[in-house]
């Protein structure tokens, strides 16, 4: 399976000529020529991870693709067709297998209502957990996408999660509110936390691509 990260949190997962889209949002740019769309998850409402431009177009180009999110993703787009999916639940969507963890958004403040929230492992190899730091218990991952800047986002609370699941590589997601020097800086920090268990830090850029 090849993952492709694109801009801020959105993945591009493709295996044996099929697709799979996770989280285009407000930050990433078009998403096009993409072959066989099986497929779009939605972690969560916030419009950094889904806008409406970005499902009219990817549904235009590939009709009747199912859209799956949490029932607050149902709530908040609620003129598409939206799978709801729980902590727990799994999904085929040929030829991806995934597993859904978690429930809830990081706390971003106190006066801040906390939302739903799913991270989603992909064939048993990729995981996900969107604005969250749910760990999929019992699950070796052998790709972790983790969240490195965010307004509900500590870089000690990331390293932690890092440490928690023990992937056996590491790239950096939701980063576009971050600066050139605070992106690196950030790297750093999951480069030693996933050396800590024997792993490896792959440093994606928007556009590149790591095959798991």
């Amino acid at each position: 399976m090849r993952v492709t990260k694109h801009e801020h949190a959105a993945l591009v997962l493709t295996e044996s000529g099929h697709t799979l889209v996770i989280d285009p949002g407000s930050f990433t740019s078009p998403l096009e020529n993409l072959e066989g769309l099986v497929g779009i998850v939605l972690t969560h409402e916030h419009p950094d991870h889904w806008t409406p431009d970005h499902l009219n177009r990817l549904l235009e180009a590939h009709p009747g693709t199912p859209i799956y999110g949490p029932e607050g993703v149902k709530q908040a787009a609620a003129g598409f067709d939206i799978g709801v999916v729980h902590p727990g639940d799994t999904l085929d969507l040929a030829p991806f297998h995934l597993e859904f963890f978690g429930g809830e958004h990081a706390v971003i403040h106190a006066s801040i209502p906390v939302i739903d929230n799913v991270g989603v492992l992909v064939n048993d190899a990729l995981y996900y957990p969107g604005d969250s730091y749910a760990v999929p218990k019992h699950k070796k991952v052998a790709l972790l996408a983790a969240p490195v800047g965010a307004p509900w986002l500590k870089i000690g609370d990331a390293i932690d999660f890092v440490l928690d699941v023990k992937p056996e590589r590491v790239f950096a997601t939701h980063d576009m509110t971050l600066s050139a020097a605070g992106k690196q800086m950030g790297d750093g920090r999951l480069t030693w936390a996933v050396e800590q268990n024997g792993g490896s830090f792959v440093d994606l850029k928007p556009g590149d691509s790591t095959d798991v």
